[in-house]
């Protein structure tokens, strides 16, 4: 592997796990997430559990198995605690090429063919670009330009799952669990992340959130900036108009206490003010290095007042962006975000943090085609959340090794194309992966980076990863 050898990884790799395990309740579950962490990292075509049992344990397949799915499926270990752990590990790492800039909130689908895993119902499918039968888990990430990291992962219950106690019984889902919608359990996650105390950030979300005026009104009340992309349909009060406000009434009568709006005081959409603005207010903005050049487009910005239900209101609401894309090979614009940055942010800043929100499709492409996201195949409740903090744990080890080797040190992005652990390495024990497909790392071969910690403590093994020039101090 560049940068490192593999020893070294594998070191790093076992100290990690290690760290982990301190919140994982029982000695006995350590061996089994080393070797479930092992085996979201190998070279395996898909990231089931049977799979990986074959891979790290190929001389003890059935007893791994079994071992792999309790761990995974029914073990009360905590997925928040496992979470809080990772990111205590890998936020610092990615703090070394700068500040985190922001909290990016989405959702990502998992197709299932049948209905019986928790949370399947016919919904819409990113993944698919359609509606069908999926889960959708909801996650929020903090990220900067370099890297970013999920810190919040929960399945969204579609609402005939929450009411059918015969589901919940089947899926073993938590009495505590109701019925949320995305955008409700996406806020519970910002708040969970605030009263931690996590570095905070611009929020960023794409129109299936930002177009939630509440989850907007929310987020300001919390004291925290936006960029929330919104719907062409959305109305929005252009620069030099506003709704009436209450009028005061002599004699008789009750008070007006609500905005209003007549003939000549109506909003209109963001698609209306977009085509109705002249020519000169279009800039090229660029805002980061593409695979080949520097990414840009054509972009518009005016400062307008949101007018959904205002007429609810007894204030206007405050002014803010919005911001326009419309690419010059377009007939019409193609993309529109409200954001509550400040008036005097300048335009190249505005886009490039309304464009950071492509840090979540890395996350979840390296976590679906690396690691094995979606390749879950137990039902219940416990074993969907274990399995997708397992691989967030993984990918934090990832994104750890991609900070501390070079060439991929502080201020690279360049992604890990292959699993941390080459796919010609054969450790001490294994059998010919000329005589058994299922080869590559047995138990005791999984072990060896373990027992090498025990020369080199795993508080000094990760140092070497979060803090490389204080580890050769030490």
């Amino acid at each position: 592997m560049d940068g490192g050898s593999s020893e070294e990884s594998e070191a790093r790799f076992a100290a990690y796990v290690e760290a982990l395990g301190a919140v994982l309740g029982h000695a006995d579950r350590q061996q089994p997430m080393h070797d479930y962490c092992l085996g979201l990292l190998m070279p395996i075509e898909r990231k089931s559990v049977e799979p990986m049992a074959a891979v790290t344990a190929p001389a003890q397949v059935a007893a791994k198995h079994q071992s792999l799915l309790h761990f995974v499926g029914n073990a009360p270990w905590s997925d928040a605690a496992m979470l809080d752990k990772v990111r205590e590990l890998v936020l610092p790492v990615i703090e070394r090429s700068g500040p985190i800039e922001a909290w990016i909130i989405d959702d990502t689908g998992f197709p299932k063919k049948g209905r019986h895993s928790v949370g399947v119902t016919r919904q819409y499918c990113g993944q698919l670009g359609k509606q069908d039968n999926c889960q959708v888990a909801v996650t929020l990430s903090l990220a900067n330009r370099d890297a970013s990291l999920p810190v919040a992962y929960r399945l969204y219950l579609p609402e005939d799952w929450a009411k059918d106690q015969d589901l919940r019984h089947k899926a073993k889902i938590p009495e505590e669990i109701a019925f949320q919608t995305k955008p409700e359990i996406a806020f519970e996650q910002i708040k969970a992340a605030r009263a931690a105390g996590l570095p905070e950030g611009v929020v960023l979300m794409d129109a299936g959130y930002g177009n939630d005026t509440e989850l907007r009104t929310a987020i300001a009340a919390l004291g925290m900036s936006y960029v929330a992309g919104i719907l062409t349909t959305t109305t929005v009060w252009p620069p030099g108009t506003a709704p009436l406000l209450p009028q005061t009434r002599s004699g008789r009568g009750r008070p007006q206490t609500r905005l209003q709006r007549d003939s000549e005081h109506q909003p209109i959409s963001a698609k209306a003010l977009a085509l109705s603005l002249p020519k000169e207010a279009w800039q090229t903005v660029a805002w980061r290095e593409g695979s080949a050049e520097r990414l840009s487009s054509r972009f518009a910005r005016q400062r307008v007042r949101a007018a959904h239900r205002d007429t609810e209101l007894s204030q206007p609401r405050a002014e803010e962006w919005l911001l326009i894309e419309w690419p010059e090979n377009e007939t019409e614009p193609t993309k529109y975000w409200l954001a509550t940055l400040p008036e005097d942010i300048a335009f190249d800043r505005l886009v490039d943090l309304a464009k950071l929100r492509w840090r979540i499709e890395r996350d979840y492409q390296e976590l679906k085609q690396e690691l094995g996201l979606g390749d879950y195949e137990g039902r219940g409740w416990r074993g969907f959340h274990h399995h997708a903090t397992l691989c967030i744990a993984a990918y934090g080890f990832l994104i750890a090794e991609r900070g501390a080797l070079p060439p991929s040190g502080p201020g690279s992005s360049a992604p890990f194309s292959r699993s941390v652990i080459p796919e010609d390495y054969r450790p001490r024990g294994a059998a010919d992966p000329t005589r058994t497909a299922h080869s590559q790392l047995d138990r005791d071969g999984a072990q060896t980076a373990y027992r090498r910690t025990r020369q080199n403590p795993p508080e000094m093994l990760l140092l070497q990863c979060t803090d490389p020039q204080a580890a050769q101090n030490s």
